[in-house]
């Protein structure tokens, strides 16, 4: 049975949202914004994960076999109304069986559910088979916010590293465009890129679920359970997702917030965040400032 309760050692801080959040938001580049649903999005988000690319492409190869479906049967319907109304036919057809089309919806069915069967399977294959990990993340869903645990990265007390991350209240978004509501937080995931990170995920009341679209990431979170997955982010940037389980009443505000750094900089957050949370993010957020910086000058 998986244990339910709030882990023993969780760095906590009322003025990360005021500050800190801040300060990483406003630095980062652009790019980092990505990471979003964009208003009248159409389609999947841009993907950072090589699954999330086989997602897209199953989805592709997926849209172009229902449409001609959709145009073939469009077509019968209108044949059958212009040919067969009462006024054209007056004297139904009797025909009750007809060899060829009777072959001809069973096979071709078939035909089409192998089709999507086999890349199908070959990507949920992918998708739960977990390559060795990196880094592993301990993620337990509240009512209504997450609760995440850095497995080996242990704090000065000897507990690991563990945070809450609750929604980012109207009143601490001092950005509202680096800082988008029901979206941002008061502690950000912070994971190296390139790195194969295995997500384990639990929750301590009702079922949630942990979604990350631009990773191809959605598992749920069981009370008494553990699932698994995983990811392995291509590119650094500020990711969102949110709870997709209708859990309770603000089901609608537990978002997720995941800062895709360099190695270099995620080494230099875990170290500092073993025995202080605030100034590893504020030491991230320097480091991130002072890389913009060099690239800028560099482009001149």
């Amino acid at each position: 049975m998986i244990s339910t309760v709030m882990p023993p050692f969780r760095l906590r801080s009322s003025a990360i949202g005021l500050s800190l959040c801040t300060t990483l938001a406003g630095v980062a580049p652009a790019a980092a914004l990505d990471g979003r649903a964009e208003p009248w999005q159409i389609g999947l988000q841009p993907a950072n994960t090589l699954v999330h690319e086989h997602i897209r492409s199953f989805a592709d190869f997926t849209f172009w076999i229902v449409i001609p479906i959709t145009l073939f049967v469009l077509a019968l319907l209108i044949v059958v109304i212009v040919k067969f109304n009462a006024k054209a036919n007056p004297t139904p057809s009797r025909t009750t069986h007809h060899t060829g089309l009777e072959v001809a919806w069973t096979v071709v069915p078939i035909l089409i559910l192998v089709a999507l069967a086999i890349p199908s399977f070959r990507l949920l294959y992918e998708e739960m088979t977990i390559p060795p990990a990196d880094l592993t993340l301990k993620v337990t869903g509240y009512q209504w916010y997450w609760g995440y645990e850095y497995a080996g990265l242990v704090s000065d007390k000897g507990k690991p590293v563990a945070f809450d991350s609750v929604i980012l209240d109207d009143a601490k978004r001092t950005d509202p465009v680096r800082q988008p509501r029901l979206l941002a937080v008061d502690n950000e995931v912070v994971v190296p890129v390139g790195k194969v990170v295995r997500i384990q995920l639990t929750a301590a009341d009702v079922i949630h679920s942990w979604a990350m679209p631009s990773f191809g990431v959605k598992m749920d979170a069981e009370p008494g359970r553990l699932n698994e997955t995983w990811f392995k982010a291509e590119r650094p940037g500020l990711y969102y997702g949110q709870c997709s389980e209708l859990c309770g009443r603000d089901h609608a505000f537990m978002p997720i917030a995941l800062h895709v750094v360099s190695e270099t900089q995620y080494a230099a957050w875990a170290e500092t965040a073993k025995s202080d949370l605030d100034k590893a993010y504020a030491r991230l957020a320097q480091m991130i400032e002072d890389d913009a910086a060099k690239t800028r000058l560099a482009a001149r």
